[in-house]
């Protein structure tokens, strides 16, 4: 399946992943909320952890079509995720995004917390008030 990214920490534009990974190899970055989850503060990035009534500030990227596979593998192996693996710091799902320009809602891959890393989060994590990880504090 071929969809955007909703990204939220290093990979948004002006983060360093984003040069690294993103820089030249996208067709549109626009601003989006992910709802139905909150940030946590992790060891130089965020984690995204599903949780009703949560909004989360980031960007979508659509990548250019002939960089998408290539794309998607780099960013499995950045998030350190692998289908399956119980030893996922991410899982990378499908959920709705709002873009932020015109409140339209649209699927993309978002990389959110595995569930034994969200539940660790939960019970002792610091959590990013208000959704934004370029707004900590």
């Amino acid at each position: 399946m071929t969809l955007p990214f909703f990204v939220y920490g290093t990979l948004r534009p002006g983060e360093p992943n984003h040069d690294a990974f993103l820089r030249g190899r996208t067709r549109a970055e626009e601003r989006g909320r992910l709802t139905g989850a909150v940030l946590y503060d992790g060891p130089g990035y965020p984690y995204a952890v599903e949780e009703p009534g949560g909004v989360v500030t980031g960007d979508l990227i659509t990548p250019l079509p002939d960089a998408y596979d290539e794309l998607l593998s780099a960013l499995d192996r950045l998030e350190e995720y692998a289908p399956g693996n119980a030893r996922n710091l991410y899982e990378r799902v499908s959920r709705e995004v709002v873009r932020d320009a015109d409140g339209a809602t649209l699927r993309a891959w978002v990389y959110v917390a595995a569930p034994a890393v969200a539940a660790r989060l939960r019970a002792r994590g610091r959590r990013i008030g208000g959704g934004d990880w370029r707004a900590r504090g």
